[in-house]
C-alpha cells in the first residue's frame, strides 16, 4: 500500500509540474505572430447610403480577413504543426520601433483610410466629383520611451510644428530635418482617435512643447527624395513617431461602412466593388459570390496586403467561386486554391471591372459627371 500511494504521489506532483509548465509557458510571448484564416463575410450588408441611393444587390462580394496572434511557448509547436497558418517575426509585422500594443490601433487606423479611398474610388468610377484636400499628418506609430511618448498618440493629427504648417508627412518630415537633439519643438496637435468602427473621432486642438532627442541606432534615418527633399540629415534630433499623410475626401452624399473589430487596408478592393454594387443597380457579380482583397487607392490602383494564403482557405470555406487578389500574388493564392476558386490577378479597379463583365457581371458605364 505504501508504494502504491507514493507512485501515485510522484504522478500527481508530476502532473502538478506540467500544469505550472503549461500556465507559464502560455504567458511567454514569441518574437512571432501567427496569420490563420479568418472570416468572410459580404459587404452589402456593411454599405449605407441615403435613401434612394443604394439597390438589391443580386450575386456577393466577400472581403475577407486573417486572424493574428502573438506567439506564445505553448502554442508554438501546435503553430507550427498546424496547417494553413503562418508565422512571422514581429519585425516583420510591426517594424522595428512599434511595439505590439499599438497592433490593434494601427489597424484600425488603416481601415478607415481604406474606407475613405474605397468610398472615393467607387464614386469616382460612377462619375462624380469627389475632392480630396490634405488635412495635417496623422501619427501611426509613437516609439516608447521616446520625446513624443507622453505627449503623442495613434490617430492624433499633428497641423504645424514651431508655427509651420504640416499638411502631409513631408512637410511634417521638413519642419523636423533640421532641430537637433536637445531641442524643443511646439506642435499643433489635434487630439483625434480612430475606434474600432474605424471612425476618426475629431478632438480639441492643443499645443505641445517636446524637447527632441537623440537618433537611437535601431531606427533608420528618413530618407530624402526627390519628392520630399531636405530631410535625412544625421544631425536631426528625434521625436519618435512614425507618420503620414492624412486625406480629407468631400463626398457628394454620405456613405458609410460599417466594420467592427476589423483592422488594417486590405478590405479596400472588396468595399469599393461592395460600394459600386450598391450604388449602380445592377448585376455586378452575375449572380457570383465573389472575394476580394487587396489595397485600393482613390485613383482606383490595386496594391499588395498580407496573409493571402489565409484569406484564399477563408473564402472557399465561404463559398465563393472567383477571387480577386493583387497581380503581384496570384501564385500565392492559386498555391492555396482548389479547382473550384478562380483566382485573377488585377493591378486596378479597372481590370476588376473588365473581368467581371467577362464572368456576365453588368459593369456600371464609363464615368459620366453627375455634379452632386
Amino acid at each position: 500500500m505504501w508504494r502504491v500511494r507514493r507512485r501515485w504521489v510522484v504522478v500527481v506532483a508530476l502532473a502538478v509540474l506540467v500544469l505550472v509548465a503549461c500556465v507559464v509557458a502560455d504567458h511567454v510571448d514569441l518574437a512571432y505572430y501567427e496569420l490563420t484564416p479568418g472570416v468572410a463575410q459580404p459587404v452589402a450588408p456593411l454599405v449605407k447610403v441615403p435613401p434612394g441611393r443604394g439597390h438589391r444587390v443580386h450575386g456577393q462580394v466577400l472581403l475577407t480577413d486573417v486572424f493574428i496572434t502573438q506567439v506564445t511557448a505553448l502554442s508554438y509547436v501546435f503553430d507550427v504543426l498546424r496547417g494553413n497558418s503562418q508565422m512571422l517575426p514581429v519585425t516583420t509585422v510591426l517594424g522595428p520601433a512599434t511595439p505590439p500594443s499599438q497592433l490593434l490601433s494601427q489597424g484600425y487606423l488603416e481601415m478607415e483610410q481604406s474606407q475613405e479611398a474605397a468610398k472615393a474610388a467607387a464614386l469616382t468610377r460612377l462619375g462624380y466629383d469627389v475632392k480630396a484636400h490634405n488635412s495635417g499628418t496623422v501619427v501611426f506609430s509613437v516609439v516608447p520611451g521616446t520625446p513624443a511618448a507622453n505627449v503623442l498618440a495613434i490617430g492624433q493629427i499633428v497641423t504645424s510644428v514651431d508655427g509651420r504648417a504640416t499638411p502631409d508627412a513631408c512637410a511634417f518630415a521638413q519642419a523636423l530635418a533640421l532641430r537637433h537633439p536637445g531641442q524643443q519643438v511646439d506642435l499643433s496637435v489635434e487630439r483625434s482617435s480612430v475606434n474600432s468602427r474605424a471612425v476618426m473621432v475629431p478632438g480639441p486642438i492643443v499645443h505641445e512643447r517636446v524637447r527632441l532627442g537623440r537618433w537611437p541606432t535601431s531606427v533608420p534615418h528618413p530618407v530624402a527624395t526627390s519628392a520630399c527633399p531636405g530631410t535625412g540629415w544625421h544631425t536631426q534630433g528625434f521625436l519618435g513617431v512614425q507618420a503620414e499623410t492624412q486625406v480629407d475626401f468631400h463626398f457628394p452624399f454620405a456613405i458609410t461602412l460599417r466594420t467592427t473589430s476589423i483592422g488594417g487596408p486590405s478590405a479596400g478592393l472588396a468595399m469599393t466593388l461592395g460600394i459600386l454594387d450598391t450604388l449602380s443597380g445592377s448585376d455586378l457579380t452575375g449572380g457570383h459570390t465573389i472575394a476580394a482583397t487587396g489595397t485600393i487607392a482613390p485613383t482606383g490602383a490595386v496594391g499588395a496586403v498580407g496573409g493571402v494564403p489565409e484569406k484564399t482557405v477563408a473564402v472557399e470555406r465561404a463559398g465563393a467561386t472567383v477571387f480577386f487578389v493583387p497581380a503581384t500574388q496570384v501564385a500565392t493564392a492559386r498555391s492555396k486554391a482548389t479547382p473550384s476558386l478562380e483566382v485573377y490577378g488585377v493591378h486596378s479597379l479597372g481590370q476588376v471591372l473588365s473581368d467581371l463583365r467577362r464572368l456576365g457581371g453588368v459593369v456600371p458605364p464609363p464615368p459620366t459627371s453627375h455634379g452632386s
